[in-house]
C-alpha cells in the first residue's frame, strides 16, 4: 500500500492510525501542503479534488479518510474499527462523523486561509473562529462519551473504533491551537489513554518522516 500523506493533515492521521492497529505496512508519500505538492498536475489528475491522505492499493487509488479506513476495515478486518452490530455501527459512525463532518472541515487549512486571505480576518478573529467550532463540537462529543465510554480509555464501549482514530487528531489540534479543552474531561481521558497505545503513537505526527 502506498499512503499520500503529510505530517500534520489531521485526516492523513487517521489513516495512519488504522495503518498501524492493523500492523499494515506501507510506503508513505509525502504531500507538503503548505508548499502547494497538492495541487500539483500529476496529483491532481489522480485525486482531482487535490486533497491528502490518498491511499493505493492494487492498483486503485482511495480517497477520503473514513472512505479509506472503511476499505481498511474490510480488507483486514482486525482489529474490527466499525462494530457489526447495526446499532453500535451507527453509534460509532455518528461520533466519527460529527468531528470529521462537523468540526474538521470548519478549521482546515484552506478554510483559514481563506478568512485571512479572501476575507481579511486577523490572527485574533481566525482564532476566535477556530475556537467556537471545536467547543461546539467537543461539547457533544463530550456528552456522548460520559453515555457510551464504558472505562473512559475509548469513546466507545470498551475497544478501539473509528471514533478514537478521529477524536485524537481533533485533540491534537485543538491544542496545537491553543483551545482549552478542560472542560471536556472524559475527553481528555480518553485521548490521554490513547495517546499511550503503539500504534497511536507510531502515526503520530511528531513520528513523520516528512516532519519539518
Amino acid at each position: 500500500m502506498k499512503l499520500y500523506s503529510f505530517w500534520r493533515s489531521s485526516a492523513a492521521y487517521r489513516v495512519r492510525i488504522a495503518l498501524h492497529l492493523k500492523h499494515i505496512d506501507y510506503e508513505l508519500v509525502s504531500k507538503h501542503l503548505a508548499q502547494g505538492q497538492h495541487r500539483k498536475a500529476d496529483y491532481l489528475a489522480a485525486n482531482p479534488q487535490g486533497l491528502v491522505p490518498a491511499l493505493e492499493h492494487r492498483g486503485v487509488l482511495f480517497t477520503q479518510s473514513l472512505a479509506i479506513i472503511e476499505y481498511l476495515d474490510s480488507v483486514v478486518t482486525e482489529p474490527r474499527l466499525l462494530p457489526q452490530d447495526p446499532v453500535d455501527r451507527a453509534h460509532v459512525t455518528a461520533m466519527a462523523q460529527a468531528i470529521a463532518s462537523d468540526i474538521h472541515p470548519l478549521n482546515n487549512l484552506r478554510v483559514t486561509n481563506y478568512l485571512k486571505q479572501e476575507l481579511g480576518q486577523g490572527e485574533n478573529a481566525v482564532q476566535g473562529w477556530y475556537a467556537h467550532w471545536i467547543q461546539v463540537g467537543f461539547r457533544a462529543m463530550e456528552a456522548w462519551a460520559v453515555q457510551r465510554s464504558s472505562s473512559r480509555r475509548y469513546l466507545y464501549a470498551d475497544a478501539v473504533s473509528l471514533a478514537d482514530l478521529l477524536l485524537v487528531p481533533q485533540m491534537y489540534n485543538a491544542r496545537r491551537f491553543k483551545v482549552s479543552v478542560e472542560a471536556f474531561p472524559a475527553l481528555v481521558a480518553i485521548d490521554r489513554h490513547l495517546c499511550t497505545l503503539p500504534a497511536f503513537i507510531a502515526a503520530s505526527p511528531e513520528r513523520q518522516p516528512d516532519m519539518n
